[in-house]
């Protein structure tokens, strides 16, 4: 937690993050953005000749999506809903009046059908599947978007809010399981490029509960996850900067998404912790860019 502590601290000083008052939610430095910003750059130069369809989803998603896709079934500790105020006068009148008295005036609130976006790729399969069948050639897809989980910490790796670039792809088994293996070399490449030392390991989602534990252990046996893993506040419990995931036909037969021969779609994505990324490079090679390794300094911005 010193580790964190610090990092965090050494950040706010220098003005890379900017507090809030909320753990695990905060601003972001000019500095700290054009370092993201080049960071995509990079992703760019190594994505861009697959050809990927652009998509930019809001960080509020469709509340029937967002039930649809068991999310609350598996991650109910991480979840994120919008409510709003949805009363008349009296209501409001009552609701500043809990407000001065210090009461929960959250309680005068309801829910929207808006739930905030807990991955860039979950609005994309509803998307997708209202198109009709996949091409046999396969479906990929480049994504980034804010998203929520509600795990507040002082570890600076761990935001509440967060984004995620995402290549997502959809079609048979070996398709989309050599899409992961080759994202998964090419981010080992990358990270090398930019001069940060990284492992991958496998890895699991963090289910909830005791069914949750089960869920995990067959992820694993399946080696259905794998993880990029860097330090940034601690050298023995590393971060996740880049996930590659396998799911099966699981989105595929939850969302009705088929291939033209009218077998159901299998899909793998690779996603990219954009904050935990640029932490690391901070964390590594110190908060002031200026000072970065030439090579490194290069590959982002030419």
């Amino acid at each position: 937690m010193d580790m964190q502590v610090s990092l965090l601290d050494r950040l706010f000083e220098s003005g890379l993050l900017i507090e809030t008052g909320v753990d695990g939610l905060y601003g972001r430095s000019g500095q700290f953005e054009d370092v993201i910003a080049a960071f995509e750059r990079l992703v760019d130069r190594f994505g861009s000749a697959d050809g990927a369809e652009a998509i930019r989803f809001p960080p509020g998603m469709n509340m029937a999506y967002f039930e649809k896709s068991g999310y609350m079934k598996s991650f109910p500790q991480l979840a994120g809903t919008v409510h709003s105020f949805c009363g008349h006068d009296h209501d409001h009148m009552s609701l500043l009046k809990c407000m001065e008295e210090g009461g929960d005036w959250t309680k005068e609130q309801k829910s929207t059908d808006i739930a905030l976006t807990p991955a860039a790729c979950y609005p994309l399969y509803p998307t997708i599947a209202k198109r009709g069948p996949i091409a046999m050639t396969g479906g990929l897809y480049d994504l980034q978007s804010y998203c929520f989980r509600h795990e507040p910490s002082k570890d600076p790796a761990r935001q509440q809010m967060f984004r995620m670039r995402e290549y997502v792809c959809m079609g048979t088994e070996h398709h989309v399981t050599e899409f992961r293996q080759t994202w998964m070399d090419r981010g080992v490449e990358m990270m090398k490029l930019v001069g940060l030392d990284v492992e991958i390991d496998i890895a699991n989602d963090p289910f909830f509960g005791r069914a949750g534990r089960l869920l995990a252990n067959n992820q694993r046996d399946q080696n259905l996850k794998f993880e990029l893993l860097i330090p940034v506040t601690s050298t023995a419990n590393k971060t996740a900067c880049m996930s590659f995931n396998y799911h099966q036909d699981a989105f595929g037969a939850k969302w009705d998404l088929n291939l033209e021969d009218g077998s159901v779609a299998h899909t793998a994505c690779v996603g990219f912790g954009l904050e935990r990324i640029a932490l690391a490079l901070f964390a590594h090679h110190g908060l002031d860019v200026a000072l970065w390794p030439d090579a490194v300094r290069k590959t982002l911005w030419g």
